[in-house]
């Protein structure tokens, strides 16, 4: 039913910026929180940052915490990920996903994901 996209990634100098972007489509899409996750070749898939869709409470992981920034559009049911300062271990595939939990940053608490959008740094 629900629908989530990423778009925004690509190849970045350490010390620059992208943006990505999350759409979401499809019936009956009313998430209590959406995030951000990513994986590395070889490595599990782990937490970025998540945002509250009502509220707009964030929280980031400490590896991101004062790079990244996280936010979102109610209206027009897109979700945001501002990275700057990105370094060469940000390299990952990034994917958006969806949770009916107001708190979550566990892979298992997200049921509906994108397909991601692949992030690489360079030194």
């Amino acid at each position: 039913q629900v629908q989530l996209a990423e778009s925004g990634g690509g190849l970045v100098q350490a010390g620059g910026s992208l943006r990505l972007s999350c759409a979401a489509s499809g019936r009956a899409f009313s998430p209590y929180t959406l995030g951000w996750f990513r994986q590395a070749p070889g490595k599990e898939r782990e937490f970025v940052a998540s945002i509250s869709w009502i509220g707009g409470s964030t929280y980031y992981a400490d590896s991101v915490k004062g790079r990244f920034t996280i936010s979102r559009d109610n209206a027009k049911n897109m979700m945001y990920l501002q990275m700057n300062s990105l370094k060469p271990e940000d390299t990952a595939n990034y994917y958006c996903a969806s949770s009916p939990l107001r708190a979550g940053v566990k892979v298992a608490d997200f049921p509906v994901w994108g397909q991601g959008t692949q992030v690489t740094v360079s030194s």
